[in-house]
């Protein structure tokens, strides 16, 4: 089984501590994949949105007569053929990206994201997160120490307003709470640093 390093605020490391049976598990890229990939569709944003030539303002009246001008026939000034009128077959805000994957698979791919993240030591816990104020200085100094400059994935529990707060200002630093933590956000980032509180609640 895998073990996690324990590290204090100060950035020193405490201990080892087992990972629990609900995350000992094997490292299933498949399945990681398919959850990545469903959970970033349906965070895209359906922005792109063209007007077709119903939308299209004016255009009311025939532009010229149908015959005798020894010009092409059009009907308005709103057709597709000419500038500023609609677009035909354009991106449209109503499309729908979004995917479904059912909970047991959501769950299985966390577990195994963060089985590999132990295996290849980016996934570390901090023993304490308990901040007593919201200032930046404490926490990036911990951060610092113990993971560098890397991307790093800061896992807190519901109650730590503090460090949610304090971590807003850190460059390269994601801060989720313990229950919005998924397979997306770990495969995101290159480290794992998680409250003893939320790991703990794994077991």
């Amino acid at each position: 089984m895998s073990k996690v390093k324990i590290y204090n605020l100060k950035g020193k490391e405490t201990g080892e501590a087992q990972l629990p049976k609900s995350l000992d598990v094997k490292f299933n890229p498949e399945l990681i994949q398919q959850v990545v990939q469903t959970i970033a569709a349906n965070l895209r944003p359906t922005v792109a949105h063209t007007k077709t030539r119903e939308e299209v303002r004016g255009g009311g009246k025939k532009p010229w007569k149908q015959k005798g001008t020894g010009r092409a026939r059009h009907g308005s000034i709103r057709s597709p053929l000419w500038k500023g009128g609609g677009v035909s077959f354009g991106p449209r805000s109503e499309r729908d990206y979004s995917k479904k994957v059912n909970h047991k698979m959501s769950k299985l791919a966390l577990a195994s994201a963060l089985a590999q993240k132990a295996v290849d030591g980016e996934f570390k816990i901090i023993d304490s997160l308990d901040l007593e104020n919201n200032k930046t200085k404490i926490l990036a100094e911990t951060v610092r120490k113990i993971s560098g400059t890397r991307s790093i994935l800061l896992v807190i529990p519901k109650e730590a307003k503090n460090v949610f707060m304090a971590a807003k200002n850190l460059a390269r630093v994601t801060t989720v709470f313990g229950r919005e933590l998924n397979a997306y956000e770990i495969m995101k980032n290159k480290e794992v640093l998680m409250d003893k509180k939320v790991f703990e609640s794994y077991e």
